[in-house]
């Protein structure tokens, strides 16, 4: 995985030790740890739990990140679909409309 620099670039003169556990320990530590969970699986636990809260400002970034790492546009759409019925429907069409500016229709 690429190193994050978000927090840096959109918080490190406002808020530098938020920036440093945004990019360092959250992405640069916990993220990599592989060998105990997948870096797919660990976006499709992401994604659940930012589409269970409402946090949709951080799920457009969280849906490109999932594709990254290999989450196929039926997953996703398996996803939020699943999802729908735990955490409610408006929150799964919301969902939906920023996963379809991420996967196009031409991709599987």
């Amino acid at each position: 995985m690429k190193k994050q620099t978000a927090g840096h670039d959109l918080l490190g003169d406002f808020a530098p030790q938020f920036a440093h556990l945004n990019d360092d320990i959250l992405f640069g530590e916990v993220w990599s740890r592989q060998q105990q969970l997948p870096a797919k699986q660990r976006s499709m636990i992401t994604i659940a739990a930012l589409i269970s809260g409402g946090n949709f400002e951080q799920l457009k970034a969280h849906l490109s990140i999932g594709k990254q790492n290999g989450i196929t546009k039926a997953e996703m759409v398996e996803i939020i679909t699943h999802l729908a019925f735990y955490t409610g429907w408006p929150k799964a069409w919301s969902a939906f409309n920023l996963a379809k500016e991420i996967y196009h229709d031409n991709e599987i």
